[in-house]
């Protein structure tokens, strides 16, 4: 019987942790750095992929982080593709801490860690076809 308990405990004590570990997707230094200077601009029409933040917009942190990505005329999302930029002077090159949460769907990182504040991040993905999508959503993350 204490084999028994003595499991159960360590499974508790795993689901505990693994529940409780956050993913950072901003640090604190990076969310000192001065603003991106300019705006972002993209030219043409395009039939890339769609980019879309299904939520949050205004959070606490930590939060679930889910971004849709729609390709259209029968092409499919490249999840390789996928290129996430922390709009801050320099540009901060945030990928990495997002790919191991980008199936084709889109991100959906649970528990993204964020310093409070507005925070601006340029999402882009491309599609079989090579075709780009891009947009720039707005956290704002409360204390």
């Amino acid at each position: 019987m204490r084999v028994k308990t003595t499991l159960f405990a360590a499974a508790l004590l795993t689901l505990a942790a693994s529940t409780a570990n956050a993913a950072t997707l901003i640090t604190e230094s990076e969310a000192s750095l001065p603003a991106a200077a300019g705006a972002v601009t993209m030219r043409g029409i395009t039939r890339g992929p769609s980019v879309k933040l299904v939520n949050p917009t205004e959070t606490k942190s930590p939060f679930d982080l889910k971004v849709k990505f729609e390709a259209h005329g029968g092409a499919a999302i490249e999840p390789g593709s996928v290129k996430v930029v922390y709009l801050k002077s320099p540009l901060v090159d945030i990928t990495d801490r997002v790919k191991p949460f980008v199936p084709a769907a889109g991100i959906d990182m649970s528990k993204a860690e964020v310093p409070a504040g507005q925070h601006v991040i340029r999402i882009d993905v491309k599609d079989s076809e090579g075709r780009a999508g891009s947009t720039t959503v707005q956290l704002t993350v409360g204390k």
